[in-house]
């Protein structure tokens, strides 16, 4: 009598074909999620950031702030001003810096398809005005209104932003309509 453990050649390259259907099926829908997900991550990590901003600010009984930078695509949570007074400086006391070209995928400031603004426009996609692309909290959590939209190399967009009164809301372009 034989031994008959073990599996046949065409055992094994019958499950080696399955797995390349399976892998080939995969991986394009992989890819395709990929970008879509990077996009959902930072402007989760935005909307974090502007409730630490405002956590930080009651807490310590001060202004913070998130200061733009659109030319370099990022962003840095602040917990109070420089030497010069003003949040638009070099000198803030940053807490945090976010670099939106870390997240893959093309991450970047911008308002993909979106054909219509949260609020009025998109100005530079970036809407606070009263200190142009600086979100300032105050210590009581009320802060100035504005948003933020970014986009993918898909061109799918998210806008994270803030009421005059401190709430801090994330919304996604569906296509022809912003989504909370």
């Amino acid at each position: 009598m034989r031994d008959n453990t073990g599996f046949t050649l065409i055992e094994l390259m019958v499950v080696i074909a399955v797995i390349a259907t399976l892998t080939a099926i995969s991986v394009p829908n992989f890819l395709a999620y990929l970008p879509n997900a990077r996009l959902k991550s930072a402007a989760r990590e935005l909307y974090s950031n502007m409730q630490l901003a405002k956590m930080g600010a009651i807490k310590q009984n001060t202004d913070w702030a998130i200061v733009f930078d659109k030319t370099d695509d990022k962003y840095q949570v602040c917990s109070g001003k420089g030497g010069d007074g003003l949040w638009s400086g070099t000198d803030n006391a940053v807490e945090k810096t976010v670099v939106l070209s870390d997240y893959g995928s093309g991450v970047a400031y911008g308002h993909g398809d979106a054909t219509s603004a949260i609020d009025s426009n998109f100005d530079d996609e970036i809407t606070y005005a009263s200190t142009p692309n600086v979100f300032i909290v105050n210590s009581q959590g009320t802060s100035n209104a504005g948003y933020v939209y970014l986009q993918n190399i898909s061109n799918k967009t998210f806008g994270v932003g803030t009421l005059s009164s401190g709430v801090i809301m994330l919304r996604k372009w569906t296509g022809s309509a912003w989504e909370e």
